[in-house]
């Protein structure tokens, strides 16, 4: 079968254009390597600003956004593509199993991974202590010290969820202010039980097997010091996961796939969507904004033929 459309990815950006394939009356794949729908937002203990909705857990507005494109009769495969190419005006994506789908449209919506701190410590106590997702593993870390690392929007969302179940939470941040919105600067500053080391970096995680401290480098003072802390969350930033794509597909120097508003790579019948393409603005309502307009163009492509 030749699809209209497979959508790579069940994101928000994946989701919404699961949803707007299907009331366009078009035949669409959806395939999700986790076999969970959400991408990130599954990750996020609060979403405080999507429009009606505030204070929605993560986890629920994923289900919501899944329930809704199941509604509507939206088809889920789960795997990893291992490979993309192109075959005329025909796009064929591959999954690790081997399994291989065609479609006269493709919409990558694949997100990114979290970007690691390159440390020493860090990937030796992966799972031991040292974690990407806050939401995920906080409950392990009740009345204890915490340390993490980061200074936008998810290190600070993170560092809020666990200074209500930690006894310290230290916020590490290489600048002297927050690349975080003000409000979530101005909440996370109100709370007694963090503290916030400005200017510094972290140069070591210490542990056997568990986190026991980490060693912080004040960049301006180079001064060094040692925290004892049972968990360090990492939150600086993502990775695009684009690397299967960047044959066929222009790319930034970081890795993003090049697209506009409209979601149109510089391939015909090609679209990026969401966190994976280049954009100012990385949130679940830009993500989804992507998905309905990544299908209005794929209609416009689509009327070609």
């Amino acid at each position: 079968m030749v699809y209209d459309v497979i959508i790579i990815g069940s994101g928000p950006a994946g989701l919404s254009a699961a949803i707007y394939a299907k009331r366009a009356e078009l035949s669409v794949l959806v395939i999700e390597k986790a076999g969970l729908s959400g991408g990130q937002v599954i990750n996020t203990y609060e979403v405080d600003n999507y429009p009606g909705i505030p204070g929605i857990g993560g986890f629920e507005l994923s289900v919501k956004f899944r329930e809704h494109a199941d509604k509507l009769g939206a088809t889920f495969v789960d795997g990893e593509v291992s490979d993309f190419s192109l075959d005329k005006n025909l796009k064929i994506v591959t999954l690790d199993n081997g399994t291989s789908y065609e479609a006269k449209s493709v919409i990558i919506a694949t997100g990114g991974t979290p970007r690691h701190l390159d440390v020493p410590g860090e990937v030796e106590l992966a799972g031991m202590g040292v974690s990407y997702c806050a939401t995920c593993d906080g409950a392990f870390f009740k009345n204890k010290k915490v340390a993490v690392i980061g200074g936008g929007d998810v290190a600070l969302e993170d560092a809020i969820f666990l200074a209500r179940i930690c006894e310290q939470v230290y916020v590490i941040h290489r600048r002297d202010q927050f690349r975080a919105s003000r409000h979530l600067a101005t909440r996370l500053l109100e709370l007694p039980n963090v503290t916030v080391l400005w200017d510094s970096v972290v140069r070591k995680i210490n542990g056997g097997d568990k986190v026991e401290s980490i060693e912080v480098k004040n960049i301006k003072t180079e001064e060094q010091t040692s925290y004892d802390v049972a968990g360090v969350f990492i939150a600086v930033g993502y990775l695009p996961n684009s690397e299967v794509y960047k044959k066929v597909v222009e790319t930034d120097g970081a890795g993003y796939i090049i697209a506009g508003e409209n979601c149109e790579t510089n391939v015909p019948g090609i679209y990026a969507a969401g966190d994976i393409r280049t954009k100012d603005l990385r949130q679940i309502i830009t993500a989804a904004a992507d998905g309905a307009n990544a299908i209005t163009a794929v209609e416009k492509y689509l009327n070609q033929f």
